[in-house]
């Protein structure tokens, strides 16, 4: 994994999402690791959104990607979903979905999967159809700006939803802290920030390109939410790792923590 590694504004350019999607979400198709990866984060995002856990009116998503399979179960548990990326291509891509247009992204064997879950495979049209009506707007964001979702007028959230995504955003540790104050900024008093991080991760592959990512330890991740007011509630840890000519990591925490209710 020699070569180049691309880094923040490089994402607007060099970030191709058809490459991401293809080497790490071809559900089924693709390779045994990055499958049972997605699974794990499908699993713990099923229980974390179930009846009696996370809940309430709006969440939302922050560094979306090109991807939804992180607001399957969301979608059941919110009034309202919004999603949001830095990347331009990533908002068009979730977009086209979203709007059942030719060339969209196939997420049926997740959101299949996902259905399975919840008790009933057949369902998944039904489940699509509730994702897509339940995503409201679509916005930019960048997590080290002081206004990660700039200009746009957003009320404080039952829930920031944030996955795989600060490790490649933040380019140190402080930096990274910083990030979760901001989104633990967006939350009511009381509510969840969900996020997972892929552990010891130096970089991945997107295509022919490689992106920059911060080793991060569950220590940290925990010391960082604790220091921005939260508690955490659950956290969960996979040994998987990625394909190695993909990614070198060393597994994955997902981890739900709650904003102190008094803040």
């Amino acid at each position: 994994m020699e070569g180049k590694v691309y880094t923040g504004e490089d994402y607007k350019t060099k970030f191709n999402p058809r490459d991401y999607l293809k080497t790490y979400y071809a559900f089924d198709s693709g390779t045994v690791a990055e499958n049972e990866i997605l699974k794990f984060l499908l699993n713990n995002l099923f229980e974390t959104f179930s009846p009696g856990g996370v809940g309430g009116d709006i969440l939302i998503d922050i560094g979306t990607g090109p991807t939804i399979y992180q607001l399957l179960s969301a979608c059941e548990a919110f009034r309202e979903i919004i999603v949001s990326d830095y990347s331009e291509l990533n908002l068009r891509e979730v977009d086209k979905w979203l709007k059942k247009e030719p060339g969209a992204y196939d997420w049926s064997p997740a959101v299949q999967y996902v259905c399975e879950l919840e008790g009933d495979r057949s369902k998944w049209q039904e489940k699509e159809a509730r994702l897509q009506r339940t995503v409201t707007r679509l916005l930019k964001c960048d997590v080290n700006q002081p206004r990660p979702l700039g200009s746009a007028q957003v009320p404080t959230v039952d829930c920031v939803l944030t996955l795989l995504v600060l490790e490649c955003a933040c380019r140190d540790v402080d930096a990274y802290r910083a990030a979760i104050r901001r989104l633990v900024g967006l939350l009511k008093p009381g509510g969840h920030l969900v996020t997972s991080v892929a552990l010891h991760c130096q970089n991945y592959m997107v295509g022919p390109s490689k992106f920059f990512s911060l080793p991060l330890e569950k220590e940290t991740v925990e010391k960082a939410l604790q220091e921005a007011g939260c508690q955490v509630l659950k956290s969960q840890y996979s040994p998987i790792n990625y394909s190695e000519a993909y990614c070198i990591n060393e597994g994955h925490y997902f981890v739900v923590a709650r904003k102190d209710p008094g803040a």
